[in-house]
């Protein structure tokens, strides 16, 4: 995915003291996390056992994640469906339903590129499990093709520093929104790359907008960078069946 000019974004890197900090943090998010009504839609991806990402319940046998995550890190190959488990609902070690992949559906518009040429607008899949997680277990999470500048979201999802426990990332705000692209203010980690960005105007159960690509740094801040769900969403959801 291409990072685009307008945003004028530079990948961050972690000092060595931010370290422990930042595991503290994540403690404490985690501790947030579950009172969050429907957090046990969110749950952990594994990818042949080598590698880790976010991902939401969005219908009973479907899964909501970042397309880069379905790719090998060390061969940069799609890894094979069969090979990629959901963990929904993932919290110190016991997660609430876990299903194996049959069939990874990844937006036709994404094109693999390792490094600075990352294709965020475009990167979203969706996975389809061998089995429906029942949702009296489980209920699904609902999406909206929100959302606008200023509205308030938040992030759930695992990271490399809380890898069992789901961290969530708020308050904090959509800075900027063009075409597919979400600029928020939340500060993510590796391996919350495709986690779910919840809008929480109104009230209410909070809704699923977009989905987590990468992080990043705008103006010297720590940012967030999303791909918004729009007609993208949909067209998946037809391939998927």
């Amino acid at each position: 995915m291409r990072v685009l000019a307008w945003l004028a974004l530079a990948i961050m890197c972690m000092s060595a003291a931010a370290l422990a900090q930042t595991t503290n943090t994540a403690t404490n998010a985690a501790s947030k996390a579950v009172q969050i009504p429907g957090w046990e839609a969110v749950g952990r991806l594994t990818m042949s056992g080598r590698s880790m990402c976010t991902g939401a319940l969005i219908a009973p046998d479907l899964v909501l994640t970042a397309a880069h995550c379905l790719y090998d890190i060390r061969t940069h190959r799609a890894v094979k469906p069969q090979k990629i488990e959901f963990q929904a609902g993932l919290y110190a070690d016991s997660a609430v339903a876990v299903r194996r992949v049959k069939k990874a559906i990844i937006n036709d518009q994404y094109v693999h590129h390792m490094g600075r040429d990352a294709q965020v607008g475009h990167d979203l899949a969706i996975l389809v499990l061998e089995s429906p997680i029942n949702s009296n277990v489980v209920q699904p999470l609902r999406t909206d093709q929100r959302p606008n500048k200023g509205d308030a979201v938040l992030i759930i999802g695992y990271t490399q520093f809380s890898t069992t426990k789901p961290v969530v990332a708020e308050p904090c705000y959509i800075l900027a929104r063009k075409h597919d692209t979400v600029v928020t203010s939340c500060e993510v980690e590796f391996g919350t790359s495709g986690a779910p960005v919840f809008a929480v105007q109104g009230g209410g159960n909070p809704h699923l907008v977009s989905v987590i690509s990468a992080k990043a740094a705008m103006g010297g801040k720590a940012v967030s960078i999303g791909t918004a769900l729009d007609q993208t969403l949909q067209r998946l959801l037809a391939q998927a069946g």
